[in-house]
């Protein structure tokens, strides 16, 4: 007996991301204090206290003025999961500017397994209306070594590497996201 099966229509985020992963952010509160991983901060958090932000633009240079992003990172000492620092955060855009903001410290650099040490990074998950499966990226920092980095060796077209790397002005690193095009961000398969 042969089935006649049709693949399903694909999702995306949709309008309603922001409702289930930042209610208070919507203006729906009594679901929790706060939204959770907006603040990654504690009095106990060591290392050097940086902000991280920036805005996505579309494919015609437009900005994204309801994408959700989370990020992951070490601390400071180059470890996850520490006692003083969650290494998780999570913000939507602005939706009058596009533009997001994550108050962190910097992180340290990490082990690879093939032995060398991975340059600091911070890594980024993006959705929003219109992406059927979360993106994947990193942010590196300007003002470090980022040459011997193991993950930025793999990427075959050099010159897209400026498209990982963050600019500083003072504690303010400013990591634009461009999800299509000339300045097209490199994302990550994982």
């Amino acid at each position: 007996m042969t089935h006649n099966h049709k693949e399903s229509a694909s999702q995306t985020a949709g309008p309603y991301v922001h409702i289930g992963l930042t209610p208070n952010f919507c203006g729906i509160t009594g679901v929790y204090p706060g939204d959770l991983g907006a603040e990654m901060l504690s009095a106990k958090t060591k290392g050097e206290r940086i902000t991280i932000t920036g805005r996505v633009f579309d494919g015609g240079g437009l900005v994204l003025k309801d994408a959700l992003i989370e990020i992951w990172q070490a601390n400071a000492q180059g470890k996850y999961n520490s006692d003083d620092f969650q290494g998780w955060g999570r913000c939507a855009t602005d939706m009058d500017t596009g533009v997001y903001r994550f108050d962190t410290i910097k992180p340290g650099s990490v082990p690879h397994p093939s032995g060398i040490r991975q340059a600091p990074h911070i890594t980024i998950w993006l959705v929003a209306r219109g992406i059927n499966l979360g993106l994947n990226t990193r942010v590196y920092f300007a003002d470090e070594d980022n040459s011997q980095d193991p993950i930025l060796a793999r990427i075959e077209h050099k010159e897209r590497i400026k498209t990982l790397v963050a600019d500083r002005q003072g504690n303010i690193y400013t990591f634009d996201i461009h999800l299509q095009g000339e300045n097209e961000t490199v994302f990550f398969d994982i």
